[in-house]
């Protein structure tokens, strides 16, 4: 049993909400890595993200019985909420704040601070690299095909694509030069 762990999370969204995922970095009082985690969390906020990786940090510091928790987090919104200074206002945030005050509260004590994203860069990189383990987009491959217009519309010509009947889609035109006709 580690009586005392550090930890340095990170979170991060690509869009806000879009892809995200969380980084975390765990390490004794000596300042030697223990472990690390990250995951990809699918569509969100980079917020929820944030407490995504304060929640993995505690919950392995409560599964080790970890006494003491120190947590690094360059998210201002999350260090301030769980040190009382901001008051928690977005519903979906609340949930979470309040799974994180509960397993802060099994722990002897708990402490979070802010530093800049410059002293959290391992954290960070785990979180992009979860970020980057995202699923390809759920869309259906593009399909190709060329057509001509005739009388005010567009007729594809061989090889056509399956296309499944009463489906909308988007298309998207480029004009060329007709082809010669040989006469």
């Amino acid at each position: 049993m580690t009586r005392e762990l550090i930890a340095y999370v990170d979170g991060g969204s690509r869009g806000n909400p879009g892809p995200a995922g969380y980084g975390v970095v765990i390490q004794d009082a000596q300042g030697r890595t223990l472990e690390t985690l990250s995951q990809f969390l699918g569509e969100t906020t980079n917020n929820v993200a944030e407490y995504e990786a304060l929640l993995a940090a505690l919950e392995f510091a409560v599964g080790r019985r970890a006494e003491r928790l120190k947590v690094y987090c360059d998210s201002e919104l999350v260090v301030r909420q769980m040190q009382g200074r901001y008051r928690v206002l977005n519903p979906g945030l609340k949930p979470l704040f309040e799974r994180a005050r509960d397993l802060a509260g099994k722990l002897a004590r708990f402490s979070i601070e802010s530093v800049p994203r410059e002293q959290n860069l391992l954290a960070d990189r785990l979180a992009n690299e979860a970020m980057d383990r995202a699923k390809p987009s759920s869309r259906a491959p593009l399909e190709s095909f060329s057509a001509v217009v005739e009388d005010g519309r567009l007729r594809p010509l061989p090889p056509l694509p399956d296309l499944e009947e009463g489906t909308e889609y988007e298309v998207r035109a480029r004009k060329r030069k007709p082809a010669r006709r040989l006469s």
